[in-house]
């Protein structure tokens, strides 16, 4: 969705931007046959999505008030207000490219920071932000341009209604979501490999190959929305979070439009546009060029905006892009859009040069890689590199079957080396070292994310935990070390503001781990699971998981003190229904915890179901609030 110039089109408008996506085709066919692209000399490039994130770490809707400041023209928007997008240089490939791409990435973070700051936001670097709630999703955080809405309009109808998301990993994901904003939930380093027609084919067939252990390596996504998931979540969230199939389109296997594809391409790019255009309609249409074949008649270089903004449509792993260079020349190139961002921007470009390095070296070493290895060999290790990161069980060429940690150890980082043979010495070995000693030390982003929550288990409510880290990743990308030289994320970190900012809300330190019953149970379950876990509320629901109402342990008490006599030849036990109370005083996530304690006592009660769009979602008490209250007591007595 990179082009500006996109609208609501009518019947007549999108029959007219076919007819142009096809005239672009044949245009781009005559191109190929012509020496129109020139020598082939590779270039490398890349994208910088980030998050913008407040004091308290949860995201800051303020890219337009930042973009404005800064009036850069390397940022720009992205679908919500609280990401950006930062465009960097193209390098021949070659001498001091990787340093040169890191140094104006420095560059462009560094200054998004500073116009951040004066909006009292920061940037952070990372696939999904750990503090993201489904409530920060909404309509009102989207930027407010026509082509984010006419994409989200578009998807919605395609889709027929929500976007349902299942994704299982430690813990599980299942939620309906009625917009394109969960799209917002990633962030990722884009690279590019500007090459030449004569060798795409070759090339983007290592691409696919290669890109699993790069993953595999690379990963910086395991949580969202509070579940820890895939080591990159990314993956299975983007596919699914964009996918406009029909329960009918499902079910003939219609291929969603996040995909990895499913075959080698043999000898060109058209094959990959030809399938895009034959297989997914257009979605969105935009302003006509002129003809391209009377741009290519008076010996002028065609935009090709309608095959452009197709392909902007249609996401796959490994993307085949054509563009214009700045001295006038069309390109083609690879966009790979499978790296997370950050952790640092080390760390990315480390990242950058173990693929560009791996591609270099594995179209010399392997021209025909379709007939090396299978391409469903290559499908399932890219899907096991974003489940399992370097743990990942890959088969490799020469069937071999071994993890990714012992295939980029002992096989790619050495061909790497060799990919890179005409980049600078000290930078080859500088970002392949930060590969090395990640893969040796197990730590990759994801790791130290997950390895960081389990360090602060015992550390208080949930949503502090998820504070500590997300502020401890920020302050260890500051320091510029890549992330296998982190330390985790402690205990010590967590400080007043942290701890005042992670009580604010009920939704913050609520109960989600329920016990409750159905109004048909009989009354000696709901006694019996409080007597187990110690509980003196369980709550009510029916089977859509609407609360219904509340089981007291006071209401047991008075149901034994009636001590009614009970006929012999009767058995008909007494049933929730009965005792619960159908009208429970309930409050939202976002209630204050100053209000919810207000309402406790105006109500008499000592537990708050808390309810969101009509489902429980947890639960509230007296002892969370003592509990609370203890562990500051505790922090500032050890601290007088």
């Amino acid at each position: 969705m990179g082009e500006q110039n996109v609208q609501q089109a009518d019947e007549r408008r999108m029959r007219a931007f076919t007819r142009s996506l096809i005239q672009d085709i044949r245009a781009l066919e005559r191109m190929l046959a012509s020496d129109i692209f020139g020598e082939p000399v590779r270039h490398i490039g890349a994208e910088q999505e980030m998050f913008l994130v407040d004091s308290s770490m949860a995201p800051a809707p303020k890219s337009v008030q930042i973009l404005e400041f800064l009036n850069n023209p390397s940022l720009t928007t992205e679908l919500a207000q609280f990401n950006l997008e930062a465009n960097l240089t193209p390098q021949p490939f070659g001498g001091s490219c990787l340093r040169a791409m890191h140094q104006e990435l420095d560059t462009l973070v560094g200054l998004t920071r500073e116009g951040a700051r004066e909006h009292d936001a920061e940037v952070l670097l990372v696939g999904t932000l750990p503090t993201l709630r489904k409530a920060d999703l909404g309509l009102n955080n989207m930027t407010p341009m026509p082509r984010y809405a006419e994409l989200n309009r578009v998807l919605r109808q395609m889709r027929g209604g929500s976007f349902h998301v299942v994704i299982k990993g430690v813990d599980e994901l299942e939620m309906e979501h009625d917009n394109v904003m969960l799209e917002a939930c990633n962030t990722s380093f884009q690279i590019h490999f500007q090459v030449h027609p004569n060798e795409f084919a070759k090339l983007y067939n290592v691409a696919q190959a290669v890109t699993a252990p790069v993953l595999a390596a690379a990963v910086n996504s395991p949580v969202l929305l509070r579940n820890r998931l895939w080591q990159e979540t990314r993956v299975a969230l983007f596919q699914r979070s964009l996918d406009t199939r029909s329960f009918a389109d499902q079910a003939r296997g219609h291929r969603p439009r996040v995909h990895f594809g499913d075959k080698w391409i043999k000898d060109s790019v058209l094959e990959i546009f030809r399938e895009d255009i034959r297989r997914f309609r257009v979605m969105i249409a935009g302003e006509l060029d002129e003809d391209p074949m009377k741009v290519l008649a008076r010996g002028e270089v065609p935009k090709l905006s309608s095959l452009r903004l197709h392909g902007g449509t249609i996401y796959r792993w490994n993307r085949a892009c054509y563009g214009i260079s700045d001295d006038g020349r069309p390109h083609l190139r690879i966009e790979n859009r499978v790296l997370p961002s950050g952790p640092t921007t080390a760390d990315e470009i480390a990242n950058a040069a173990f693929f560009f390095g791996l591609m270099a070296a594995y179209v010399e070493k392997y021209p025909r890689i379709d007939e090396a290895m299978s391409f469903d060999d290559a499908r399932g290790n890219f899907f096991a590199a974003a489940r399992h990161g370097l743990q990942a069980q890959f088969a490799w060429f020469g069937g071999e079957n071994l993890t990714a940690g012992e295939l980029i150890l002992n096989r790619l980082l050495p061909q790497a080396r060799e990919g890179l043979a005409g980049i600078d010495a000290a930078d080859r070995d500088y970002y392949l070292g930060i590969i090395e000693e990640r893969v040796k030390r197990r730590r990759t982003g994801s790791q130290w994310i997950l390895e960081s929550l389990e360090a602060l288990r015992e550390s208080g409510p949930r949503e502090m935990r998820y504070r500590t880290v997300t502020s401890a990743m920020l302050n260890r990308q500051h320091s510029g070390k890549p992330v296998h030289e982190w330390e985790l994320a402690s205990v010590d970190e967590q400080d007043e503001d942290d701890w005042r900012e992670s009580i604010r809300k009920v939704g913050q330190f609520m109960t989600t781990d329920l016990f409750t019953v159905r109004p048909g149970d009989i009354v000696d379950l709901a006694a019996n699971v409080m007597d187990w876990e110690h509980i003196r509320h369980v709550p009510v629901e029916d089977d859509d998981g609407r609360l219904v109402g509340m089981v007291s342990h006071r209401a047991l008490l008075n149901l034994i003190a009636k001590d009614e006599p009970v006929d012999e030849d009767e058995d008909e036990p007494v049933l929730i229904s009965e005792i619960m109370d159908p009208e429970p005083v309930s409050v939202k996530p976002e209630t204050s915890t100053l209000d919810a304690i207000q309402i406790m006592r105006e109500h008499r009660v000592s537990a708050l179901p808390v309810v969101q769009e009509g489902r429980l979602i947890g639960i509230v008490t007296a002892g969370d609030f003592l509990a609370v209250t203890e562990r500051l007591l505790k922090r500032a007595l050890s601290k007088s």
